[in-house]
Order: structure tokens, then C-alpha cells, then sequence
């Protein structure tokens, strides 16, 4: 995509004129449908092929809500310009952010590189207008996580290995001391041995088991517990989870038992905190082919299993993950707490 004067034409489907509630226009820019819509009170849309990449609220009219928008098109096409070819066309993030959670900011701990679950997240936090902080694992991950903190636009970066003692509380003291406050929390990280993992877990030796529950669950707590004092004015936990935390799934041995404390944790975390305001949320994506999983055997097949048994008869992507854990944090779900929420086109509910 790149920048020319565009021809905006009213879209004759619609009505236009004085009369008209809302006006709508249409131009094009290569393959790319960009469309304008406003109101006359002031309010306006702009979508490219379809996707709504910038909603304006605050112009005294109609006209100047089309102008307004003309402006963030022109911001658009130019940071498309200078993308590398290989990166053109929709960016990983919105030039111009939607407002919907321009107020609040959060912590996402977990991104491990493009494909990570965590970065799904951060993605849909950033486009919807959060602000950002992100941790990265230890040195070797940070030149994979660093440029991803940079497209994200993160203020604070820091490294978090939840093994290591003190770097949690560290993080933590960061955001206390940058900004005072912490609307919400991403946690998605979960370990276990790899000869625990794979083996029975009958078989389970005691120090596996205790890592695995250390990082893939009790870390959880331990960052609930610190975010709290934080979120003065309520906020939202989330934790990543999986459907073997209630099913027995083919080699998820260990993780699935830990998983299932996770979930448990969940729920009376949320007890504990919803008279504060806090929310407490589980998430269960379906089989998705991040790094983490990779270290599960025979996991091609369990795609292909998915794939074929969910009833909306395809694999969720991390942007899906993404998009429904930020609608979580908004105000207008604060009432839901304490749920596992599965983002696995219905896979959970087919025998």
C-alpha cells in the first residue's frame, strides 16, 4: 500500500444528503477497500478491507469528523510506506489505536517470540489503546521480545524468569514506581521438566512436579498477590490454561494437572478480590503451534484432531486468543469474573 490522493466516493447504497443519519465513503488504494463513515454528531469509522483501524468520537460535526479521519488515512498509508515489503499491508498494530481501553494500562508477561500466545494478547491490548509493559525470559529471548516491545510501544521492558529470585517483585516495583497503578495482567507462562512432561504422571518425581506447579501455576498467584495493590480502582487477571486441565489429552500428562490447579486458583482468586473490583479469568485456547508447545509429543496430530472435531471446523490463531481477552478487561465486562473462557471454535464441547 502506498500513499496517493485518494478519490472518496459516497456509497450509494446509503442515503445521503441533509437528511442522512449516517454518510459513508468509499475509495481504493491497490487491492486495499478503505471506508469512512460518520455521523452528525460529530462521530466517525474508518475500516480498511472491512477491519476498523481508528473510531473518532470528539469532532464538532459530520464534516469535520471526515476531515479528521482523512488525516489518520494519510497517517495510515504513510506508516505502510515505510514498512519493509515483507510487512506491508495490515500492521501488526494500528497507527492510530482505537480508545476503547486508551485508559488502561497493563503488564504481559510471556512473549517469547511472534508466534507466542502473549503476543496475540498484546497485539489486541495495543490496538484497542492500552498501554504496555512486557517482560522477556532472560538474555537469549531478549533480541526476539525487544523489537516486538518496541512495535508495542512499551515504556517499561524488564526480564521476569519467575525461577529467579526477586526479578518478580522487581517488575512489580517498576510499574509502582512508573505509574502508580496496573489495570490488568497477561500471565502466560507454564513449564515443566521435559522428562516429567513426558513420562506418567504416576511417574511424577517430586522436584518435576514442583517446577511444573512453581512456574505454570503458584507464579500466577504470586503475581495476583502483587498486581493487587495495584489495582486500586479494580483491574483483570488473566492466566493461559488448556483443555487437558479437564479432559485426559494424549501426552499433556503433568501439564494437565497442573493446569487444573490453575483453573481452581482462578476461581478463588476471583472470590477473593471481586469485592475490590478485580476480575479473574482463565483463558483455553485450542491447540495452537507456539514454542511451548512444541515440547508436547505427537502434537501435529492433536491439530489435525482439533481442526477436524470443532464445530467452527478451524485452528484458533493468537489474535483470536487475543481479541477476546481484551474485550475482557473493558469495563462493560465487569461483571464477568471467575471463568475459564475457551477460544477453541467450540472443540471443548464435542465428545
Amino acid at each position: 500500500m502506498t500513499s496517493t490522493k485518494l478519490d472518496w466516493k459516497t456509497n450509494e447504497d446509503l442515503a445521503v444528503g441533509k437528511g442522512a443519519t449516517v454518510q459513508e465513503f468509499i475509495a481504493t488504494v491497490g487491492n486495499d477497500k478503505l471506508e469512512i463513515d460518520v455521523a452528525p454528531w460529530g462521530e466517525g469509522h474508518l475500516k480498511v478491507n472491512g477491519l476498523e483501524v481508528a473510531h473518532i468520537n470528539d469532532a464538532k460535526d459530520r464534516r469535520q469528523a471526515f476531515r479528521d479521519l482523512k488525516v489518520i488515512v494519510e497517517r495510515y498509508l504513510q506508516a505502510e510506506t515505510l514498512k519493509p515489503e515483507s510487512k506491508r499491508g495490515h500492521p501488526m498494530i494500528p497507527a492510530v489505536k482505537a480508545k476503547l481501553l486508551d485508559d488502561k494500562r497493563g503488564l504481559i508477561v510471556g512473549i517469547a517470540n511472534d508466534q507466542s500466545i502473549a503476543w496475540g494478547c498484546a497485539k489486541a491490548f495495543r490496538a484497542l489503546g492500552a498501554e504496555l509493559a512486557v517482560t522477556y525470559l532472560n538474555d537469549k529471548a531478549k533480541k526476539y521480545v525487544e523489537p516486538l516491545a518496541r512495535e508495542l510501544e512499551a515504556p517499561i521492558l524488564m526480564p521476569l524468569d519467575v525461577g529467579t529470585p526477586g526479578q518478580t517483585e522487581a517488575v512489580f516495583e517498576r510499574i509502582q514506581k512508573d505509574w502508580g497503578q496496573l489495570d490488568f495482567l497477561v500471565h502466560s507462562i507454564a513449564f515443566s521438566p521435559k522428562d516429567t512432561l513426558r513420562g506418567r504422571v504416576v511417574d511424577a518425581p517430586r522436584d518435576g512436579f514442583l517446577t511444573t506447579m512453581d512456574v505454570s501455576c503458584w507464579s500466577f498467584i504470586r503475581m495476583a498477590h502483587l498486581a493487587e495493590p495495584l489495582m486500586k480502582k479494580g483491574g483483570t487477571l488473566f492466566t493461559m490454561s488448556y483443555y487437558g486441565s479437564q479432559m485426559v489429552v494424549k501426552n499433556y500428562n503433568i501439564m494437565g494437572v497442573a493446569k487444573a490447579a490453575l483453573e481452581s486458583a482462578v476461581r478463588y482468586i476471583a472470590a477473593e478480590l471481586g469485592p475490590k473490583g478485580i476480575r479473574v479469568h482463565a483463558i483455553s485456547p485450542g491447540p495452537l503451534a507456539t514454542r511451548a508447545a512444541s515440547g508436547i509429543p505427537e502434537f501435529d496430530e492433536l491439530l489435525e484432531k482439533a481442526k477436524g472435531k470443532a464445530p467452527a471446523r478451524s485452528l484458533v490463531k493468537i489474535e483470536d486468543v487475543g481479541v477476546a481477552t481484551a474485550f475482557l478487561a473493558h469495563d462493560a465486562a465487569r461483571l464477568i469474573t471467575g471463568e475459564t473462557l475457551y477460544v477453541d471454535g467450540g472443540y471443548h464441547i464435542i465428545d
